[in-house]
């Protein structure tokens, strides 16, 4: 294989912290809203079983946008690069905050996310970017680099999200929009294309189609399997975020900024992890190892999430249930070595399509559940029982991850 010129190697080694940035201030603006938005449509909901069921319908249109959009962005960054398709994104979520931030009725609200879901599924493009610039052996920890950004996101977030809320409910989502301005302003003039001209591949409606790119996700050789572990472990996980805000604010009495606390906490951890202790523990465990570990691990918090009774114990549950976060980049590693490099736009967006449609089914689970357990007394533990289906989905995830750890292929990874 031919080397790179000093000077485009540089070039290339340089744009990993740049689409970093790129990343943590879209999860920045996301993180703002994030417990925020339940208490919005809870001013236009009539009951809490009614915000619930609201709060549902917008996670789940939100995902069904980012279901359908993903393998498009992907496969048309595969085509004009990555670069275009993330500027575009990101002037799109800016417009879903400002709607968020002036709605006058639940009906500009879905549409907002709409939007925001369309745009959204710019994270498999910044996927595809890390694989551009990283070779197979660096790509789990390059993922984790992301997930770690996304921790940062989530550590600075909520927390101003929750403190802008004191002053003004709406304040957060002006705050988002700005954030997402001025990210457009820095992928302008900052971030470079990761996907030379060469490398490019011809636009195919096939690749567009969510479904195409499934279905090609799962024909990968030794792949295949993995995507049942995938979704399985994602759909726990969010059940988990969809109804982690409400829950808080239905059995503790919470509000945004306590919302945001423990959503602090839950970056604190992530960040950490995925930043900091990933590689050492990928290159100790190995991916497949290091993956079970995690399910393991979310199992178990999963249960005294759904057991607990005071609010402080959520946060010790947070803080360790730590290893938990080192499983999707362990999977993402997995999946990206079985793919040709022409391909990642298209891989990462069918990553992001699985995704999507736990995002879809995950508050069809969780909405409803909380909605008929909303008006039961805090200490009842009916309350928690969300937190046992996400148990169960990730045993799921654990079972099949064993299965596959046997075969020789996996063995050493």
């Amino acid at each position: 294989m031919s080397r790179l010129p000093k000077s485009s190697l540089a070039s290339r080694q340089a744009a990993v912290p740049f689409i970093l940035v790129t990343v943590l201030f879209d999860v920045l603006g996301f993180g703002l809203i994030i417990p925020v938005l339940p208490a919005l449509v809870g001013q236009f909901a009539q009951d809490p079983a009614s915000q619930s069921y609201w709060y549902g319908l917008l996670s789940a249109v939100y995902g069904l946008m980012q279901f359908v959009c993903a393998p498009l962005l992907g496969a048309l960054s595969d085509r004009f690069g990555r670069r275009p398709v993330i500027l575009i994104s990101v002037f799109g979520l800016g417009l879903d905050f400002l709607l968020l931030a002036f709605a006058p009725s639940l009906t500009v609200i879905l549409l907002a996310r709409v939007i925001g879901g369309a745009t959204a599924a710019n994270f498999s493009v910044a996927n595809a970017y890390i694989a551009d610039v990283t070779s197979g052996e660096e790509r789990a920890r390059s993922f984790g680099l992301i997930g770690a950004a996304f921790g940062v996101g989530f550590i600075l977030g909520p927390v101003i999200g929750g403190f802008l809320a004191v002053v003004d409910l709406r304040l957060p989502f002006f705050f988002a929009s700005g954030l997402a301005a001025l990210n457009w302003c820095y992928g302008y003039f900052v971030l470079p294309e990761s996907l030379p001209a060469e490398r490019r591949s011809r636009f195919k409606l096939a690749n567009a189609n969510p479904f195409a790119a499934l279905r090609g996700l799962a024909r990968l050789q030794g792949v295949g399997g993995l995507v049942g572990v995938y979704a399985f472990s994602m759909l726990a996980q969010f059940v988990l975020y969809t109804v982690w805000v409400l829950y808080g604010t239905f059995r503790f009495g919470w509000g945004p900024e306590e919302n945001g606390a423990s959503l602090f906490m839950a970056g604190v951890v992530s960040a950490v992890v995925q930043g900091g202790l990933l590689g050492m523990l990928l290159r100790r465990w190995g991916e497949m190892k290091a993956m079970q570990i995690g399910f393991c691990s979310a199992i178990v918090a999963y249960i005294c999430y759904g057991l607990a009774q005071q609010s402080w114990v959520m946060y010790c549950i947070i803080f360790g249930n730590f290893l938990a976060a080192i499983s999707a980049p362990a999977i993402q590693g997995l999946i990206s070595k079985a793919v040709d490099p022409k391909e990642q736009g298209v891989m990462m967006g069918a990553l992001t399509s699985i995704n999507s449609v736990t995002m879809i089914v995950a508050p069809l689970i969780g909405a409803p559940m909380l909605a008929e357990v909303s008006n039961l007394p805090k200490s009842d533990w009916r309350i928690g029982s969300v937190f046992f289906v996400c148990a169960g989905l990730q045993a799921i995830a654990w079972l099949l991850a064993l299965r596959l750890s046997g075969r020789k292929e996996f063995k050493a990874a």
